[in-house]
């Protein structure tokens, strides 16, 4: 797909229903004429609340999905002079001028929008390439770790990014049976391997694999640890950051970051989770966890 071919893609495809919304917004209590920084703008749903919340607000909108990036133009189209976008990792964002912001968030991991487009390599639910880039200008692909990485390496993957506990025993599978150049194929020789009762348990035998692949190809741990160091700099004192995560190694980070780091102050003392309403009718928000503090001083 060309960069000409996404000016169709984000109304057709790119849908994303943000989570936690409601709780995120109440959260960075929005002021008129406030600066907001939105490090993951994905489809654009959070910043579209952002924007709505109070008059005259100005928002900066990040992205390393160029895909993201061209769907938040559509949806944040309402709000012409009022946003800037960036292409890039959040953690290489340097605010112009030293500008401050009233709030600041991410929502972390993969996007429904990203899991829903084949091509793009995130999800075993239709055959695409192991590509599962964020960023498609870098090279390294899920294909490339999985069919040159050494069988050490890629149980160690497996183990740490995907708390997978048959990590070895996969990852022995996958190299003697490699290479591997589709999600489908490579989900069912991980079903194959396991055992019986593990095969059929609550999750797919793949996820965890699935889940840490994705991880390492976009260094995903090493961007959040830097950008949780840099972030409350950004903001302005009494400025709120809220970030959204989904799954135990994301979610530790954050409260850790949070809670040692004197420039802030905990709002959340335990992450707030979607209600009962939410997740049935967004099967994403299940997992999500919301963590909140505020810049002192």
């Amino acid at each position: 797909m060309t960069l000409s071919d996404l000016k169709s893609v984000p109304a057709q495809e790119f849908h994303h229903v943000p989570v936690l919304a409601d709780a995120l917004i109440a959260g960075l209590e929005i002021v008129a004429g406030g600066n907001y920084l939105d490090c993951t703008v994905g489809g654009g749903g959070h910043s579209a609340l952002i924007l709505a919340a109070a008059p005259q607000v100005q928002l900066v909108a990040i992205d390393r999905d160029e895909m993201a990036i061209a769907a938040a133009r559509v949806k944040l189209a309402p709000f012409p002079s009022q946003v800037q976008f960036w292409h890039g990792n959040f953690k290489d964002y340097l605010p112009p001028n030293g500008l401050l912001f009233d709030g600041i968030i991410a929502d972390l991991g993969v996007s429904s929008a990203q899991l829903d487009l084949p091509e793009r390599g995130f999800s075993f639910r239709e055959t695409g390439n192991l590509d599962m880039r964020m960023d498609r200008r870098r090279s390294l692909t899920a294909a490339e770790l999985i069919n040159h990485s050494s069988e050490e390496e890629l149980a160690n993957i497996f183990y740490q990014l995907g708390e997978e506990r048959l990590s070895r025993r996969i990852a022995k599978t996958i190299v003697t049976q490699r290479p591997f150049y589709t999600t489908t194929a490579l989900a069912e020789a991980i079903a194959r391997c396991v055992p019986r009762s593990y095969r059929y348990g609550r999750i797919h035998p793949a996820t965890r694999v699935f889940q840490a692949l994705r991880i390492a190809v976009n260094q995903e741990l090493e961007s959040l640890e830097t950008w949780l160091k840099l972030a409350p700099d950004w903001l302005k004192p009494g400025g709120k950051i809220g970030v959204i995560s989904f799954h135990s190694l994301e979610d530790r980070l954050v409260k850790h970051a949070f809670k040692e780091d004197d420039r802030l102050q905990v709002i959340t003392k335990k992450p707030i989770i979607a209600t009962e309403a939410e997740m049935a009718t967004n099967s994403r928000s299940r997992s999500a966890k919301l963590r909140l503090a505020q810049r002192v001083g």
